[in-house]
């Protein structure tokens, strides 16, 4: 187990964290979560080796891509019991209570700029997979980057790139999961209908260091398949988890709506839909609904 104190920049780090109201802790008590259990018994190679745990940041995703700026190695992890100012997609506000799961995981892979966003169906694939083995939840991915169950939302992906020329020199991933909370006492109002957490589905807590762990070791496995077998098995696995394929949707983005059927999900990440007149159109990104019948 690597500890933050092996750590040869450790003083630099810390010095960074406290000028920019960072908390850092390595195993004290400070916080609900404790950094030994988080690691130990960890089953990975990188992931998770280095882990910053803090009780509160402003955004678990603008911390580690300022790690990463300063030489955080791959797999660095930065973890908050709770984020003051959490985002999603297009600067979305994501709300963090206490009691979520809340990081972000630092990787340097030799992928084009543009392959990057595969990376989101690496990580809501292995969500959906832990959430399916730890709690028999039917957990499924919802393009382009979020986890449902029983058709609300109870976890999203935010994936952000830096390049160094056209070289891609990181990416973080930050994943939210709900998990130690009701939904109904923390989100407002508007929310609480697309909404669920772990216990508002399971009637109880769950231990966030187990579900961090197996997280942890189920996203380094299925990285190591898109880096070493491409991304064709990923999104074929990502797929069979995809209950909206199939059926028809409605597609928002800033430019309006586009309705039709969920056809398929190509291999650039992008949504296929057959509109009305048999056509078939390729989605980029936007916000993804059931129509009703």
């Amino acid at each position: 187990m690597c500890m933050i104190s092996k750590l040869p920049l450790e003083a630099w780090f810390n010095a960074f964290l406290m000028v920019s109201g960072y908390c850092l802790t390595a195993g004290r008590r400070s916080t609900m979560l404790d950094l030994n259990r988080l690691q130990t018994g960890l089953q990975t190679k990188v992931l998770g080796r280095i882990i910053f745990l803090s009780k509160e940041v402003g955004s678990t995703n603008e911390w580690a891509k300022e790690l990463a700026r300063l030489g955080a190695s791959e797999g660095t992890v930065a973890i908050a019991e709770t984020q003051t100012h959490g985002r999603g997609r297009t600067g979305r506000k994501w709300i963090s209570p206490r009691g979520g799961l809340w990081f972000s995981v630092i990787l340097r892979p030799k992928l084009s700029p543009q392959d990057t966003t595969k990376l989101t169906f690496v990580a809501s694939l292995a969500v959906v997979e832990v959430l399916h083995k730890l709690y028999r939840l039917s957990a499924e991915t919802k393009w382009p980057n979020d986890v449902i169950v029983n058709g609300r939302k109870i976890c999203g992906i935010l994936s952000e790139m830096a390049t160094s020329g056209r070289d891609v020199s990181f990416v973080v991933v930050g994943i939210g999961v709900d998990v130690n909370f009701n939904v109904e006492r923390f989100f407002p109002a508007s929310f609480r209908p697309f909404a669920t957490s772990v216990q508002d589905e399971l009637g109880r807590k769950v231990s966030l260091e187990e579900l961090f762990r197996t997280l942890l070791e189920k996203l380094e496995g299925i990285y190591g398949l898109l880096t070493g077998k491409g991304f064709c098995p990923v999104l074929e696995e990502w797929k069979r988890y995809a209950g909206f394929l199939g059926h028809e949707v409605e597609v928002s983005d800033h430019d309006g709506k586009i309705c039709g059927l969920a056809f398929d999900v190509d291999q650039e990440g992008a949504l296929v839909l057959r509109l009305e007149d048999g056509t078939l159109k390729h989605v980029l990104a936007g916000d993804v609904s059931l129509r009703a019948k």
